[in-house]
């Protein structure tokens, strides 16, 4: 009678272990950084948030330019005496206006020196009236040329009066914002040439500050 001979059955191999180890770690690292992932989610939404409620408190205490109407009646100021000098506004926000012929020579955007001594005047009121106050400063222009060239213009000019102010007359950069109304706001008619001068002009407008 033949002999069988039994052989017993080998053991799983080694490296099936191995790639199942490295399967049950690849699953823990997964579920780990989802955790991480969550984390970092409302960290990033708290942040969000308070970006917004800082914008909204900027939003409270900053004038709404828009409403500005730059036809508003003349009034007086005692630290304005120099003729060249309107003086317009209301009970919100007091508008300076000085012509453009005035502050630049023609073509330039640097002020010229002869207008220095008026945008003193214009400081010296602001400082005593409207310490504080939010400034703007809008370029305007006649209607000659494009309205795109024009709104370019007008915010050139305004930049100009802004860079005075906060250089030489000692205002505080983060209370001015410069703006171009271009040919958008005449004060005169554009029909004749003495209303395109006027037109022609930069306003300094002054909300006092919110108690």
């Amino acid at each position: 009678m033949a002999h069988l001979e039994v052989k017993p059955k080998s053991g799983t191999p080694w490296w099936i272990w191995l790639l199942l180890a490295i399967i049950a770690l690849a699953i823990l690292l997964f579920l780990f950084r989802g955790c991480g992932s969550n984390t970092n989610g409302v960290a990033t939404a708290d942040s969000t948030d308070t970006t917004i409620d800082r914008e909204n408190a900027l939003a409270a205490t900053e004038p709404d330019w828009s409403k500005v109407d730059f036809n508003a009646p003349q009034s007086s100021d005692p630290d304005i005496t120099d003729q060249d000098i309107s003086v317009r506004g209301n009970d919100e926000y007091t508008i300076y206006s000085l012509g453009e012929n005035i502050l630049f020579a023609s073509d330039q955007k640097a002020i010229q020196g002869s207008a220095e001594a008026k945008l003193k005047q214009i400081v010296a009121s602001l400082n005593t009236r409207f310490k504080g106050a939010s400034i703007g400063v809008f370029g305007s222009t006649d209607s000659t040329g494009t309205a795109a060239h024009n709104k370019q213009l007008g915010a050139e000019r305004a930049a100009a009066v802004k860079d005075w102010l906060v250089k030489t007359g000692g205002v505080e950069e983060d209370k001015v914002s410069i703006h171009s109304l271009g040919e958008k706001e005449p004060v005169a008619s554009n029909a004749t040439a003495s209303g395109r001068q006027q037109n022609r002009n930069v306003e300094i407008v002054a909300f006092p500050a919110k108690q």
